[in-house]
């Protein structure tokens, strides 16, 4: 299954690398990254696989929420078919 994350919040050091490094811990791919700073704010999209996963999709949100909570920023995390359809409408 593919997954789009997204981040964002307040630019600062560490946001990639925190969620570079969870994404590894919970044995996910990252497949494809773009991340630009407006005017002081940072912004990350991301195409995720998340085949070798050795959790749930709810439980890696969970993780990838707390995360956000540490790095003060706001992670998304949705199934790649369901941005998909949101994005069609």
């Amino acid at each position: 299954m593919r997954a789009v994350l997204t981040v964002i919040g307040k630019d600062k050091v560490g946001i990639i690398a925190g969620v570079s490094q969870q994404l590894a811990e919970l044995s996910i791919n990252i497949l494809d990254v773009s991340q630009t700073i407006m005017t002081d704010y940072f912004t990350m999209m991301m195409m995720l696989e998340l085949n070798e996963a050795q959790t749930d999709f709810d439980q890696i949100r969970m993780a990838l929420n707390e995360l956000g909570k540490k790095l003060d920023v706001k992670i998304s995390i949705q199934r790649e078919e369901i941005f998909d359809t949101m994005h069609k409408l």
